[in-house]
């Protein structure tokens, strides 16, 4: 919008040069320590640490708490009532509901899909929303779904496109619909053999101790 001085010359008015509600926060944001794409809405009261690197067309609502060191790739959404840990790598299209908490150095790859209400109904909100917990280091593939209510694993891995009924345990496998523990896998992430009837081993030279149908801890020989 312009008005024309006396002079002829058109003149930008004061509510052009005003910047949108949002763009504050954003320009806040590139002038501390973690970086904030022009298009990412960070909304004034959200927390996010050094060395995070938002992404173009990303939104977070103020009551977000986000960690260190994390990538938080395009196209994502973060409601209020979520944590995010560090060193965090959230592809594209990933929308985090109120109630997911994220330890550090989880993965999720890209479109992974969470709930937290089990019987939605347009306009009705239950009077809590269900938590869900995503371990150290576990890594949730493409495409995944995640129902509400569940945990998933330290180091576990829940394959591309799993749809995730049940908590899962730590360093399990798991895939398919609904997801079925397939194996056992390293935090270094490669599958794990067998080395004797209670024990798995890993060719990084790490071993685990299996000490229930559904549990494994690591050993040191």
């Amino acid at each position: 919008m312009e008005e024309i001085s006396n002079d002829g010359v058109g003149q930008r008015t004061d509510m052009e040069l005003a910047p949108p509600p949002w763009l504050s926060s954003v320009m806040r944001a590139e002038a501390r320590d973690w970086f904030c794409h022009p298009s990412a809405i960070v909304e004034h009261g959200a927390t996010v640490g050094t060395g995070t690197r938002v992404w173009a067309f990303v939104h977070i609502l103020s009551g977000a708490r986000i960690g260190t060191d994390c990538n938080i790739c395009d196209h994502t959404f973060i409601e209020n009532k979520v944590v995010v840990g560090n060193r965090v790598t959230i592809k594209t299209g990933i929308s985090l509901w109120d109630g997911i908490t994220i330890e550090d150095d989880v993965f999720l790859g890209p479109n992974a899909c969470f709930t937290n209400d089990k019987r939605p109904r347009s306009k009705q909100y239950p009077m809590e929303f269900l938590d869900t917990l995503l371990r150290q280091g576990c890594s949730l593939g493409a495409n995944s779904t995640t129902l509400p209510g569940l945990s998933i694993g330290r180091y576990a891995m829940v394959g591309a496109g799993a749809v995730v009924t049940r908590s899962v345990p730590d360093f399990a496998m798991v895939y398919g619909n609904p997801a079925r523990l397939v194996g056992w896998i390293c935090k270094c992430g490669t599958r794990l053999i067998k080395a004797t009837s209670e024990r798995l081993s890993c060719s990084c030279g790490q071993f685990y101790e299996q000490v229930g149908e559904e549990e494994i801890r690591p050993t040191h020989s």
